[in-house]
């Protein structure tokens, strides 16, 4: 049997796959890149009283496409307790991804604009306020591997 892989190989390599990504990840925005969700600066608001957007901390990983200030960036998901993929509404139009939650020490591939208030004008819940630098709009977010 020369030239088979052995079982467990093939399924230990079929777990590294991957995941497919979504098709806008490599066109929307000006912005692209794999980064590491650092932290989640307080509780995301559990109770759905209006629409919002929530400045999480990234370690920029890779950048794909376009530049980013320094290595960690600030980037503004909206409603970010809704699967990306069921976050689009009549409100916001460009949200989407395969990403079901936010989970600090996932990594992350987006696609992004700036700066965050010149595409929302909604509630913004930035617990980083007193830090510098842009915030990104988050586009397009897909979970990914290192």
């Amino acid at each position: 049997m020369r030239g088979l892989l052995p079982i467990p190989f093939l399924l230990a390599a079929c777990g590294k796959a991957e995941p497919p990504f979504t098709k806008e990840l490599s066109t929307a925005g000006t912005v692209e890149v794999t980064a590491r969700l650092e932290e989640i600066r307080g509780e995301l608001p559990r109770k759905k009283l209006y629409d919002y957007v929530y400045v999480l901390k990234y370690k920029v990983l890779r950048v794909q496409r376009g530049k980013v200030e320094g290595d960690e960036i600030l980037v503004g998901h909206y409603n970010p307790l809704k699967p990306r993929s069921a976050a689009r509404d009549k409100f916001v139009k460009d949200v989407c991804g395969n990403l079901d939650r936010f989970e600090p020490g996932h990594v992350h591939r987006m696609a992004l604009a700036e700066p965050l208030d010149g595409f929302y004008m909604g509630g913004i819940i930035d617990k980083y306020f007193q830090e510098k630098g842009t915030r990104y709009w988050a586009i397009c977010t897909d979970r990914a591997r290192e």
